[in-house]
């Protein structure tokens, strides 16, 4: 999945300025990539001590464990979207504790004409108010999860998870938002469902 270090380690990351072409080391040579951009508002909730995942089914997070949450539905507020997305792929409805801030990852990805892909999200802090957590939800056009589940802390790796599960991770190991923009030399997108 990324290089250097140990099996389960953080792939080596660092900061970036905002620049709308990322370089990248490719056989040598120094190649100048387009980057397509995504943003989305995704939501923090726990069970027990577990967090809340959806089994994402599609983009370059695909097979991973991932974050409830997604893109704006046309002019909506972020605080709309973020619980919208977070029912719609939990089955829970909750409301907004906080917003932790704004990050983003960026990682090389093969999608139509790009070659890499910065993500840009929202967290927020949530408290469940209702709802049962869904191991399968409705698919629609847009929907990418294909339910939820709760695991606990220690199941969810950079191996089975994306870089939004690892960001509320180490959220709730510290307390504190990592709001640092995270680059990745190396990303794998899966090509089988994790097991946790």
């Amino acid at each position: 999945m990324f290089s250097g270090g140990q099996k389960g380690d953080k792939p080596s990351t660092h900061c970036l300025t905002s620049l709308s072409v990322l370089r990248l080391n490719d056989g040598g040579e120094t190649m100048t990539h387009k980057t397509h951009r995504a943003f989305g508002c995704y939501g923090i909730a726990t069970i027990d001590q577990r967090l809340i995942v959806i089994r994402k089914n599609g983009g370059p997070y695909i097979h991973r464990f991932d974050l409830p949450g997604g893109s704006l539905d046309g002019p909506e507020p972020l605080e709309h979207d973020v619980l919208r997305e977070f029912s719609e792929e939990t089955g829970l409805t909750a409301t907004i504790d906080r917003q932790l801030g704004a990050t983003s990852f960026v990682y090389p990805w093969q999608y139509e004409r790009w070659t890499i892909n910065q993500h840009i999200c929202v967290f927020y802090a949530l408290t469940l108010t209702g709802g049962q957590l869904a191991s399968s939800v409705p698919q629609f056009t847009g929907q990418d999860s294909l339910g939820a589940c709760a695991l606990p802390l220690a199941k969810l790796t950079w191996e089975n998870a994306s870089p939004l599960v690892m960001f509320a991770k180490d959220y709730l190991q510290t307390g504190t938002p990592n709001l640092s923009t995270q680059t990745f030399n190396d990303w794998t997108v899966l090509k089988e469902v994790p097991t946790p």
